[in-house]
């Protein structure tokens, strides 16, 4: 689900029944795989990555590697007709990132379609947009997306070049948020920050060395929270596109946190807002 905003410029029903899941059934063959995804498709692993996508009615799935205990702890039956190979663990830890926990499910599908920012903001102040300037490490993205759905963010935004592609690894920090939260993908940052404020957004960026806390920041309205990569943190022209900058209350025993604990915890804090 990702959007170039800037290209605008230039279950399966869910429901333990109870019953084991279905589908053609091969071997794979002489238990090998590539460990690279066919041309065009994105390689998912995990139960949570795995079943998300399965139930995710915008993804198209090419097929599914499996072990009998990996495809009976998923939720719900598989199309009849669906493409598993049943394979062994071993088999498995071969067409996936090294050392990665498979869970007995690797799931070869279509990358999500890409979409645009204003298919997003509904301006709803319950719902904060999540911004991250140059965040690269796939488990960060991951692990913000899958705070942002828990605190019901709108979207989270990247600029495309500067931001982890759709993967296995993404997906698998995500633990399903990667089917379920907006992900717009943008050639130009700042650009994007101006779309969000005509849209009615307050931008808050996150900088240890601001002087306001973001509880004393925070406003009324729809806010979008502008997180940057961990040391550099935002650059000069995404700060200078914001309308506020504002630090998390932290000890000062600590220099700062991890931008995925930085990122829960202002999604915290935009959720519980008086």
């Amino acid at each position: 689900m990702t959007n170039r905003s800037d290209r605008q410029e230039g279950d399966r029903e869910g429901g333990r029944s109870g019953k084991a899941l279905r589908g053609r059934a091969g071997r794979m063959k002489n238990g090998r795989g590539s460990g690279r995804a066919s041309t065009g498709m994105v390689r998912l692993w995990g139960r949570h990555a795995v079943e998300a996508a399965l139930k995710n009615p915008n993804r198209s799935h090419r097929k599914l590697w499996a072990t009998r205990e990996g495809v009976e702890s998923l939720d719900g039956e598989l199309p009849a007709d669906f493409p598993v190979e049943w394979a062994q663990p071993a088999d498995l830890a071969r067409l996936v990132a090294r050392d990665a926990p498979h869970q007995g499910l690797v799931l070869e599908c279509a990358p999500l379609d890409d979409i645009f920012i204003d298919d997003v903001l509904d301006g709803d102040p319950s719902r904060p947009v999540v911004v991250l300037d140059q965040v690269t490490d796939p488990h960060n993205v991951g692990a913000i997306m899958r705070s942002a759905a828990a605190f019901n963010a709108c979207a989270i935004v990247t600029q495309d070049r500067h931001a982890p592609p759709e993967s296995g690894t993404l997906a698998k920090s995500a633990s399903g948020a990667l089917e379920v939260l907006p992900w717009v993908r943008v050639v130009n940052l700042a650009r994007a920050l101006e779309e969000i404020a005509e849209a009615g957004y307050w931008r808050i960026g996150l900088d240890g060395g601001a002087q306001s806390t973001l509880g004393e920041a925070l406003p009324a309205g729809p806010v979008a929270l502008v997180l940057g990569a961990e040391g550099d943190g935002m650059r000069h022209n995404i700060a200078q596109h914001c309308d506020s900058v504002a630090k998390l209350p932290i000890s000062d025993a600590m220099e700062s946190l991890n931008v995925s604990n930085a990122a829960a915890i202002a999604l915290y804090a935009a959720a519980t807002r008086g």
